[in-house]
């Protein structure tokens, strides 16, 4: 294992593109909330948002405030540059993260700022806010303790 410590990605990787359905996710990021869609008539959680429920074919949603909190489930470490300029974001953890107010929910973000050393599946994470030049907000996550 490594005392490296999980760096953000290149911000060069990241090409926001919105669409009605999308949009409200970022608006809460830009906020710093975390949240998913919720159907208002079945209110089953889905992420990424459709514009049909896939339980009722409602179009209605909602977007309740998480709290940031999850799990690990599923986890790699990129330490090789694939494009030029890459080398100053390495290592860096993309991961699949299982919400604890949403388990149904699992969202691809990066865990960050901690020892490559301590990352595991099933540890525990929080959202933390990464504001890229670009005025966008991304979560990422770290680990909770």
């Amino acid at each position: 294992m490594t005392n490296e410590i999980a760096k953000q990605p290149p911000h060069s990787l990241f090409e926001l593109v919105t669409d009605p359905w999308t949009e409200p996710f970022w608006a809460a990021a830009r906020e710093h909330r975390l949240t998913v869609a919720r159907c208002t008539e079945c209110s089953l959680l889905r992420m990424p948002p459709t514009p049909f429920c896939p339980g009722c074919l409602s179009q209605k949603l909602d977007w309740p405030t998480l709290s940031g909190r999850g799990t690990i489930y599923s986890y790699t470490i990129v330490s090789r540059a694939i494009f030029p300029g890459m080398e100053e974001s390495l290592p860096y953890v993309p991961a699949l993260v299982t919400l604890s107010d949403a388990p149904t929910i699992r969202l691809i973000s990066n865990i960050v700022d901690v020892p490559i050393s301590a990352i595991s599946v099933g540890a525990e994470v929080r959202v933390v806010w990464n504001h890229l030049p670009d005025g966008v907000v991304v979560p990422r996550f770290t680990l909770a303790n």
